[in-house]
Formats: C-alpha cells, structure tokens, sequence
C-alpha cells in the first residue's frame, strides 16, 4: 500500500516554485506577491491563513495578511479588496473563508480582479475551468492533481467517484478528473446527500475521493480492493488527550481503508499539504502574466 505523502508531493512543487523564484531575483526582477485578508480570529482559519504565509517565505514569495476585525462591514471589506485589485505589486489575493454571517461570501469572491483569483473561485475562472480553458484552478482539486501526477498515479479509463458537491472541491474535482489533460480521463461519477446507496457506488470506484466533511464516513466496506483513495476531510474532533484539545480526522476511517487500498492520503499531512502547494503554482502563475 502506498501512503500518498503530501509532505513529499509538496516539497518538489515547491522546490521547483523556489528555483523559479531563485531565477528572477538573478534577473533583478521582484518575486511573486500574495495577499491575503483574515476577517475574525477563527482558530482554523488563522491556522489555515499562518500556513500560507509561512509556505510563501518559504518558497521565495513576498506576502501580506491583511487583518480584519469580526464585525467589519461588508462594504469595508470590498473596499479592502478593490485597493489590492488596483496594487500592481500585488499578484494574488485570496480572502480566507469562512467569513462572519454579514458577509457575502459570494460577493466577496466576484469582487475580487480574476487575473489576481488565485483561489480559483471567481466565476470567470470556473467558467473557464468548465470549458477547458488556461485558468486558475481552485487550489485543493488543483493540489490533488498535483499530487496524482507526482505519484504516478494512473487514471486513464479509470472510474473516479467523488463523494460532495461542493463549487470548491467536488464540482471542479469532477471537472478535472474527466478532463481530457495529465491524471485526467476518468468516467466520473459524483455523490451527495441524496445519494441513494451511496455505499455501492463507492464500492465501484478506482479512484475515490471523500470530501464531504464527515469525519471516518468511508469505511472499509466501501471500498473496491486496490482502489486509490483521496481523503480532503479535515475536521477537528474534540480530544481531551492532546495539547491542543483537539485532533484532525479526515472523512475516511483511514486504518481499516488502508488495509484495503493500493494507494491513499493521510490527514493530516495529505491533501491539505497539495493545497498550499496548489496555491503557490497559481500565484506564480499570477505572476508570470502580470509581469
């Protein structure tokens, strides 16, 4: 069975981003810029958002947190987001979500410049995701296939099923997987909470990815021997053992799938890694066009 190490996966596409970024401060050109807002202190997202910023020393880039109290307005916050639409040193944004009830998620994400979009979320971006076109992938399906490709692994006439519909993971994941491109071509099937039987459709995939956020819903029993699995669940479960008071599952019952799997992600340390590395491929990308 092979473990699907993000941690490796990430580490070459970010050596590759460092080389890259190596070169153009030779050539006395700036490196790439990403900014990024935090609304609140909710404790994943600073997580979440702490990640990024330290990915992004790392690999050469030059980055902005932009923090934000709670209870900002709506029309603060576009205002916030149109002032880095108009920085020409600024390549990339993203607004880290959730954000607080007040606020339209939807208008954030259509505020913000789609050539600066590197979460991939703007609808121009979809629309161009669906239609096969040169665009900024949402950063998780992006990562996944990132690390598909790094592992070798083969999808060509395979069955892909993808439990969720979310517009961040599952629908692009879906789009991505039946795409005629690299670790594409799949016969794709999605799943959802209408789903009936889910369990047999799960059972008939070769390539299965779980995000749905219900942490340790596949099981053993729902899984073709050999199939490849691709956890993108992380969810903190409260554990009174731990430092932290908590700890990260993920939506597969990872001990007993992978008694069964030929191949799949751990979690912590699998998908989530591919997604940073996925947003740091978009934002050079930003970058080399905005140059």
């Amino acid at each position: 069975m092979l473990v699907l190490d993000g941690k490796i996966a990430a580490a070459a596409v970010k050596a590759s981003l460092q080389a890259q970024t190596a070169a153009l401060a030779a050539s006395g050109k700036r490196a790439p810029h990403l900014a990024a807002i935090l609304v609140g202190n909710n404790g994943a997202s600073e997580t979440y958002v702490a990640s990024k910023v330290k990915n992004c020393e790392e690999t050469g880039f030059i980055s902005s947190l932009i923090r934000l109290d709670e209870k900002v307005s709506e029309e603060i916050l576009l205002e916030t987001i149109q002032k880095l639409n108009n920085d020409n040193t600024v390549d990339g944004i993203l607004v880290q979500l959730p954000l607080p009830k007040h606020i339209s998620d939807q208008k954030v994400i259509e505020a913000i410049d789609p050539k600066k979009d590197v979460d991939g979320f703007h609808p121009v971006n979809v629309g161009k995701l669906v239609q096969g076109l040169e665009t900024f992938i949402p950063a998780t399906p992006y990562g996944i296939m990132l690390l598909l490709e790094h592992f070798n692994i083969d999808t060509k006439g395979k069955h892909a099923v993808v439990v969720g519909r979310s517009n961040i993971v599952g629908r692009p994941m879906s789009i991505l997987l039946s795409s005629n491109v690299n670790k594409g071509n799949c016969t794709v099937t999605i799943c959802h909470s209408h789903t009936p039987n889910i369990e047999s459709f799960c059972k008939d995939a070769d390539i299965l990815v779980a995000a749905l956020g219900k942490p340790g819903f596949i099981t053993a029993n729902m899984v073709k021997p050999g199939a490849v699995i691709i956890d993108v669940g992380i969810t903190r479960v409260a554990d009174a053992t731990t430092k932290s008071g908590f700890r990260i599952k993920g939506d597969v019952a990872y001990n007993e799938v992978a008694a069964v799997a030929s191949a799949i992600t751990p979690v912590p340390g699998g998908v989530g890694l591919m997604t940073i590395a996925g947003l740091l491929k978009n934002t050079m990308q930003a970058y080399l066009q905005h140059a």
